[in-house]
């Protein structure tokens, strides 16, 4: 069986994402990989659940990761179809994944702070940038725009304006980033390398996308 038949043969087709690793968007009916996708299961209650981990039982339905895709699957009843039964869907679905992704972008932020790869601070964060060691470089969203362009541009020079432009992260707010460390009035933060490092440009890759699309931080003068 070719993977394209593989991938048709439902929305779900079981939770092994390695044998299948590509799914049919049931709002589009394109096929992608499940990187870029959001799996919806219904609980117990017949309610409709995002499955941002891949990892809850049941048949599930696949809609591409963006927010508008989200939307038109409430919209159009796309779940009760797919899953052909009687289900419930939140109004406020396309917000709880948002919600989501956010927890674990905030969970990856706090892991690396936890492993000893996170410096906060202006001044800590450019002499990170400055060593060459910071791999990722956090702004709050509510930050002053001259102390972000200032540390994008040196992190920028140092990394290269694209692999940089997809290390900066700006989805948290401060008092997301204060809960996530543990710190009061965090503005920036960089961290070095490591798998918890990486985890955070996963993860905040994945909240950006699903969200509209917002001008980018600049990374160069």
């Amino acid at each position: 069986m070719t993977g394209a038949k593989a991938a048709a043969r439902d929305e779900d087709g079981g939770r092994d994402d390695r044998a299948a690793p590509i799914r049919l968007c049931a709002v589009s009916r394109a096929h992608h990989p499940v990187e870029n996708l959001i799996r919806f299961v219904p609980a117990p209650d017949g309610t409709i659940v995002p499955d941002l981990a891949r990892r809850l039982p049941g048949r599930g339905v696949w809609v591409e990761a963006k927010r508008d895709a989200v939307t038109a699957a409430v919209r159009r009843k796309v779940f009760a179809r797919s899953l052909q039964r009687q289900v419930a869907v939140p109004d406020d679905l396309p917000d709880q994944v948002d919600r989501l992704m956010t927890r674990r972008l905030a969970e990856a932020v706090s892991l690396a702070n936890k492993a000893g790869l996170l410096v906060t601070g202006f001044t800590r964060v450019e002499e990170l940038i400055g060593q060459g060691k910071a791999v990722v470089l956090i702004h709050a969203a509510d930050g002053a725009p001259d102390g972000v362009a200032k540390l994008s541009r040196k992190f920028g020079a140092a990394l290269g304006a694209e692999q940089a432009g997809h290390a900066i992260v700006t989805e948290l707010t401060g008092s997301q980033l204060d809960l996530a460390i543990g710190r009061s009035n965090v503005v920036h933060a960089a961290a070095s390398g490591g798998g918890a490092a990486q985890r955070i440009v996963q993860e905040a890759g994945r909240l950006r996308r699903y969200r509209p699309e917002e001008p980018p931080v600049l990374t160069s003068g």
